[in-house]
């Protein structure tokens, strides 16, 4: 049981990955307390994830991570049912408004990015004091591809995930020596509600190319949920303790020997954002004005 006896805070868990990780943190022994908006879908996962174990405190919260008081409830709900938090993993999350910038709803696009990114930084910031006076901590925040390529027409999600991911590698630089560590994470090209908005929006909306995409997605069966429930499982676990500061792929990179990697990866930019400059693809461009 690789999370027996935690306690974790899981966002977004009413329904897709969110609910996924809640399943497999349950059956490997975490004690959780599930969130988000909608409160009765919460309570069915409750009662279905319930009927497989006795063993584990399985608490539900209403929630939006984008409210300020709501985030201090949450966190304030959490420690009073467990006594001690050792995971937060911030998974909820929306795709926003779709369509050319300047066509878009911008309180919609406020609203997304108060979401994935505002929501992210709130819930870290409200649970930190917590993890650091206990010397020990798992953040982990869901990323996506839109934080490693461009996603025209969807702006509020590319732009927040991008600055989520650089948001957990300042924050992991700032909790190295509190015993925290902070990952992101990319799921992979998922089938989830946030698919069939982009199915719903149609190609003038999204573009015909990434409509296209999406729609393949959508008869292949896309990637497994499972996998990025997995790989949570292991960056909350003491299996990955010291591994911080990265984004890592549930679908392409091989994190289930990170552990053996944890002293490249602490001396290395590998998993993280950077600039790609000419000498990265092997041309010279000349030197640097002075």
């Amino acid at each position: 049981m690789k999370l027996d006896g935690r306690n974790c805070i899981i966002t977004g868990a009413n329904q897709g990955l969110g609910r996924a990780i809640a399943e497999h943190f349950v059956a490997e022994g975490a004690s959780v307390l599930l969130c988000a908006r909608d409160l009765g879908k919460l309570t069915q996962v409750k009662h279905e994830i319930g009927r497989r174990t006795a063993e584990q405190k399985i608490e539900v919260i209403k929630a939006d991570v984008s409210q300020k008081e709501d985030v201090v409830r949450l966190i304030a709900e959490a420690i009073h049912q467990f006594g001690r938090v050792d995971v937060l993993v911030n998974n909820a999350g929306v795709y926003g408004p779709k369509g050319k910038i300047e066509d878009i709803d911008w309180d919609a696009w406020v609203e997304a990015i108060n979401i994935n990114l505002l929501g992210t930084v709130l819930t870290c910031k409200s649970i930190l004091p917590h993890m650091k006076k206990n010397g020990y901590g798992k953040i982990i925040n869901l990323s996506g591809g839109g934080a490693t390529a461009p996603l025209p027409s969807i702006s509020a999600y590319a732009a927040s995930k991008a600055a989520v991911v650089r948001f957990t590698e300042t924050l992991a630089l700032e909790c190295l020596d509190d015993g925290v560590d902070v990952n992101a994470i990319a799921p992979g090209a998922l089938n989830t509600r946030l698919l069939d908005e982009i199915l719903d929006a149609g190609p003038d909306k999204v573009g015909q190319s990434f409509y296209d995409k999406s729609k393949a997605q959508k008869h292949s069966g896309g990637t497994s949920l499972e996998l990025g429930a997995r790989l949570c499982v292991y960056l909350a676990s003491s299996e990955s303790d010291n591994i911080t500061g990265k984004l890592i792929s549930a679908v392409w990179d091989p994190w289930a020997n990170l552990a053996e990697r944890k002293q490249e990866l602490a001396e290395s930019d590998i998993y993280t954002l950077r600039r790609i400059v000419p000498a990265d693809r092997g041309r010279d461009w000349g030197e640097p004005l002075k």
